[in-house]
């Protein structure tokens, strides 16, 4: 999942990008320009400000990044008001960066890093005229699971004292909440509602997080299940264990439960009057903001009918290369025939106990042990951060995505993890268990996002932020590279990795379907039915993420075609003198940029190496 900055609320696009934090609300007065001696010195400094000022006004921001300081207990500023700062700062310093520095006088890095944050800046702005158009609670987006998730999941407890920041983090959350749902409240008011089948999955979320001790019988509740474990885990008397998680109790009890009451009330009303039609053609200036969107996922100026034309026709050509795997096969009848079989084959799924789920995983691990052998012949850097593999928690997987990753923490106190959603192994074929892995984990997302969270002299933003088409397309990329490494020998999972690459190119043809020609949600269930082996859970998962993140999914294969059109072009060029592993590095190097910047990057390798 990845970034939204306009289209959610402040909660869920602090939690959203990773510990990218809000803007600060002021940057330093702009002083007259710099001397040419002092730029590159002086444009680091600004930009160390920047991100302290960023900082300080995101305790999320700073747990991301493995920061324990007087803020670990602190939720932070979810106002729409905060929203509103946040935009002006970034506007205010963007203006003050442009009266400072002359990038003729940069360095190539320093200039780098100002034309990406110009960018970055100039797509924030043109966002945040449609910042209220995000649904703030949506089956993917929202405090009833994101709030969780972040305890769960980031906020560590080492000492004692870490163990209180849990707790009054709990106590906050119930403020935090009721702040989220006034947001949605107010944009109900101006029509900004999901449609009617939303409200039964954020609800569930709900009652799944205030489910159990200590609010009533039955095993302990997520959270209170999470803080017992680490506390269990503390070097500290049992007595003062026993005080802390009465103290964890109480919080729960008194600011979780009644925020989650509310939550549970107001999606419940809503859900009432909610509309049946999916797409955002149904706002004011819905195609403003659908354009908006696909320029802000992937970095172009593509239209909804190119974006549209583009998917039938990768559709069209994924299509005849499934053929040629179908002949290797040897499965007869047409190509429904052979989704048909593919879809509905029990060889080709887990059980779905304990045991298959088992299977699953290790699966997932033979998928690791055997590509990570070959990474050094097709990268030069490779990230020092580990890689775990864990199934999605229980409280949010019914409603969650198939498979996401989550970044290292920069001081290593946290791994990569790529979190593989076990609700219904029927969704989770294991012919595709390569190719989610190589995308997920190496040589996709960890490789990525590790290798960026541990670059040096670059700014914050450069080493936390992100470009979705950039990022998204290098994890459709590494599906396919694991083709060229050699993997995918047995043909059913080389069928799983043209079934994934199909599902990007299918996203390409409904989201723009949905919020420009207007589909409705069994129209686009239908499209992918009729074009792909889909797994008929998985297709209505799909279909309802592209309803609620309108424009994101379009950037996968965008960003893909994008990077192995730059590899063409690299080896075409230098002939013998193509390094895949100098290519695949300066791609990597300079962390996530938009898709222009990226060719300009290859083209200047191109340059060097002739």
């Amino acid at each position: 999942m990845r970034l939204n900055k306009t289209a959610i609320s402040a909660l869920a696009l602090l939690l959203a990008q990773l510990g990218t934090p809000a803007m600060a609300q002021t940057m330093a007065p702009a002083p007259a320009a710099v001397a040419e001696v002092d730029q590159n010195a002086a444009i680091k400094a600004f930009f160390e400000e920047y991100d302290a000022q960023q900082l300080a006004l995101s305790p999320l921001g700073k747990s991301y990044r493995g920061i324990k300081d007087s803020d670990y207990g602190r939720w932070g500023d979810f106002s729409t008001a905060g929203e509103m700062r946040a935009n002006a700062a970034e506007r205010s310093a963007r203006t003050e960066m442009r009266a400072r520095f002359d990038p003729a006088k940069l360095s190539p890095e320093n200039r780098l890093s100002y034309r990406l944050f110009e960018k970055r800046a100039e797509r924030s702005e043109a966002a945040f005229k449609y910042n209220d158009y995000g649904y703030v609670f949506d089956q993917m987006n929202g405090a009833q699971s994101q709030l969780p998730a972040f305890l769960i999941n980031i906020h560590r407890v080492d000492t004692k004292s870490d163990a209180r920041a849990y707790v009054s983090r709990l106590y906050g959350l119930g403020p935090g909440m009721m702040e989220a749902i006034g947001q949605a409240k107010a944009r109900a008011a101006q029509g900004i509602m999901p449609p009617k089948w939303v409200y039964p999955y954020v609800i569930n979320d709900a009652r799944n997080v205030i489910t159990g001790a200590p609010f009533g019988d039955g095993p302990d509740a997520p959270l209170y299940a999470d803080f017992k474990a680490k506390v269990a885990k503390l070097k500290i008397s049992q007595t003062e264990k026993d005080l802390l998680i009465a103290d964890a109790a109480q919080a729960l009890n008194a600011s979780v439960k009644p925020a989650y009451e509310a939550l549970i009330a107001e999606m419940t009303a809503q859900e009432k009057v909610a509309g049946t039609d999916d797409g955002v053609w149904r706002f004011k200036d819905g195609a403003g903001y659908y354009a908006e969107r696909l320029a802000n996922y992937t970095t172009t100026d593509m239209t909804p009918d190119q974006i549209h034309n583009l998917g039938l026709a990768q559709v069209a050509r994924i299509h005849k290369e499934m053929g040629v795997v179908q002949k290797k096969m040897g499965v007869k009848g047409d190509l429904q025939a052979f989704f048909n079989y593919m879809r509905t084959e029990p060889k080709f799924y887990a059980a779905e106990t304990a045991e298959g789920r088992a299977l699953y995983l290790s699966e997932t691990q033979k998928a690791q042990d055997a590509i990570t052998p070959l990474l050094p012949k097709w990268f030069g850097v490779l990230p020092k951060a580990p890689l775990v593999v864990k199934p999605v928690e229980a409280f949010r997987e019914k409603s969650a995505g198939k498979a996401f990753y989550q970044s290292p923490s920069p001081d290593g106190s946290r791994p990569g993890t790529y979190y593989a959603n076990l609700y219904k192994m029927a969704d989770m074929p294991l012919t595709e268990v390569e190719a989610l892995f190589y995308h997920e984990g190496v040589p996709g997302h960890h490789m990525q996002r590790a290798i960026q969270t541990e670059l040096k002299d670059v700014p914050a933003f450069r080493q936390f932020g992100g470009v979705t088409a950039y990022s998204e397309g290098w994890g459709l990329y590494a599906e396919k590279l694991g083709k060229d490494m050699g993997l995918y020998t047995d043909p059913a999972r080389d069928f799983g990795r043209l079934q994934l690459e199909l599902h990007r190119a299918i996203r390409l043809v409904v989201d723009s379907g949905l919020h420009h020609k207007r589909w409705t949600r069994e129209q686009a269930i239908k499209y992918v039915e009729d074009n792909s082996a889909d797994a008929p859970g998985g297709i209505v998962k799909a279909i309802e993420r592209y309803i609620i993140y309108p424009g994101q999914a379009t950037a996968y294969m965008v960003g893909r075609l994008k990077i192995s059109e730059l590899r063409g072009k690299a080896q075409k060029a230098l002939g013998k003198k193509f390094d895949i592993r100098g290519f695949h590095d300066t791609v990597l190097k300079s962390g996530p940029v938009p898709l222009d910047v990226l060719e300009e990057q290859v083209d200047a390798w191109i340059a060097t190496r002739k």
